[in-house]
């Protein structure tokens, strides 16, 4: 997006370039869903194809994040600080950084889990991704706070969402070690450094989960800070 038309999005409104950022880092991790079912039938062409839509969007997301720092008004007049919205947009934009890494070790070494991992490791990167769905949910509110300022039923409501943030990335724990104990029991059968990468991808999957978190955190943040 252009630096004139990012300028007339902040007058119009100071936090919806943030909800843009999220639609997009939402957009890009979401697609790891089509690439590992890709990878798991054999299909490369189809996940390489998959991947570069994952590169394209968190390309977009870069520049976004770049343009809002390069824009984002410093005398703000709303009840949150410059800092915290920078912060928030980071750590947005690591959930975009850490697909593109994952698509990209997977396609780096034609990396494909046993047959039996692979349902419960599809179940944990879906649970996974529900955080970051979440994330997007209560980023897109921050309209609808600051059409409130910052108080009543809204701030409720984001708070409900931050608190399930948090189950969600316990659930998303639980199902780490699921998947790490059945690949434990099955790696004795397997190439050792195809499975040492199968474990560094078990946990950069949880890492979206625990982006998610931190965007909810700094979210929290703000709430307390605007009350």
């Amino acid at each position: 997006m252009p630096v004139n038309s990012i300028l007339g999005v902040f007058a119009k409104s100071p936090l919806k370039p943030l909800e843009q950022h999220i639609d997009k880092v939402h957009e890009c991790a979401s697609l790891l869903i089509p690439f590992f079912e890709a990878t798991t039938s054999g299909d490369w062409d189809e996940a390489v194809n998959v991947r570069k839509q994952i590169s394209l969007l968190e390309n977009d997301a870069d520049a976004l994040k770049r343009e809002i720092r390069l824009t984002l008004p410093s005398g703000l007049f709303m009840p949150v600080e410059r800092t915290d919205l920078l912060e928030l947009l980071t750590q947005q934009d690591k959930i975009a950084n850490k697909a593109k890494d994952i698509s990209g070790r997977i396609i780096g070494r034609q990396l494909v889990f046993p047959q039996p991992v692979q349902a419960p490791f599809k179940a944990y990167l879906k649970r996974c991704l529900d955080a970051v769905s979440l994330a997007k949910q209560a980023i897109n509110e921050l309209d609808d706070l600051l059409e409130t300022g910052f108080r009543g039923r809204e701030v409720e409501l984001v708070a409900k969402m931050i608190n399930e943030l948090d189950l969600i990335e316990a659930d998303s724990d639980d199902l780490q070690i699921q998947v790490r104990r059945l690949l434990l029991s099955l790696e004795a059968d397997l190439n050792p450094v195809d499975v040492m990468f199968m474990y560094k991808i078990i946990e950069w999957v949880g890492g979206l989960a625990d982006l998610a978190e931190r965007v909810g955190s700094r979210l929290e943040l703000m709430l307390a800070r605007s009350s």
